[in-house]
C-alpha cells in the first residue's frame, strides 16, 4: 500500500450507506442496490426507484444488525469513501440461493459484496485489507467460515474476482464455469 494515504475501515450504518462510492458499470451506488436482499424487486434498478430501493435496503440492514450483527463495512481513504462491504448468512441474501454453485453452507457467512472504486484505488493492497477486517472480525465473534461467489475471468464483479480471493487463502468450495462458490475456513 502506498504511504500517505490515511485508510480507515468504518462499520457500516443508516448514516454512513450515504458515503458508498458511486461507480459507472452500475445504474448507481450499492446504497440502492438490492440485488442480493430482494432479488424479485430488482429486476428493474430504475433510477426513479432510488428511494424506494434505499429504503429498502436500510430496512434489510437494520434487520440484519438486529438478528445477527454487523453486516457491512465502508472504506475511507484520505476522508473518502472508495469502498463498500456486504456480508450476512445466506439466509439473509435470498439471491445467494440462485447461484448454481450455491446455496453457501450453513456454517458459513457470504460475502456478497466488496468493491474498491475508483479503479486507481485498486491493486494496491486496500481490497486485501478490506477483506482481512471483515474476516477478522467474523473470526472474533465466532464464525466458522467466509464465503462468497466470486467470478472467474472478469474483475468487474460486486463480489470481486476470483484471483483475489484465492491470494486471500481461499479456495473452491464448489465449482462453476463463471461463479464458483469460494470459502475460507476460520477454525484453523
Amino acid at each position: 500500500m502506498r504511504k500517505g494515504l490515511k485508510v480507515e475501515i468504518i462499520n457500516l450504518d443508516e448514516e454512513n450507506l450515504k458515503d458508498t462510492p458511486e461507480w459507472d458499470s452500475h445504474p448507481f451506488s450499492c446504497k440502492y442496490c438490492i440485488y442480493w436482499e430482494f432479488p424479485e424487486e430488482c429486476i428493474d434498478p430504475a433510477k426513479e426507484r432510488k428511494e424506494e430501493m434505499i429504503k429498502k435496503k436500510i430496512d434489510w440492514l437494520q434487520n440484519t444488525k438486529r438478528v445477527f450483527g454487523n453486516c457491512g463495512k465502508i472504506l475511507y481513504v484520505n476522508g473518502k469513501s472508495v469502498g463498500y462491504a456486504q456480508f450476512a448468512p445466506a439466509g439473509l441474501l435470498p439471491n445467494s440461493a440462485e447461484y448454481p454453485a450455491g446455496p453457501p453452507s450453513n456454517d458459513a457467512v457470504l460475502i456478497s459484496c466488496l468493491f474498491v472504486w475508483p479503479k486507481k484505488f485498486r491493486r494496491k493492497g486496500l481490497g486485501s485489507k478490506f477483506l482481512i477486517n471483515i474476516v477478522d472480525e467474523l473470526r472474533r465473534n465466532g464464525i466458522r467460515a467466509v464465503e462468497t461467489f466470486a467470478r472467474k475471468g472478469k474483475p468487474e464483479n460486486p463480489s470481486g474476482p476470483m484471483e483475489f480471493y484465492l491470494k486471500n487463502g481461499f479456495k473452491i468450495y464448489l465449482d462453476d464455469p463463471e461463479f464458483p462458490l469460494m470459502r475460507l475456513d476460520l477454525t484453523t
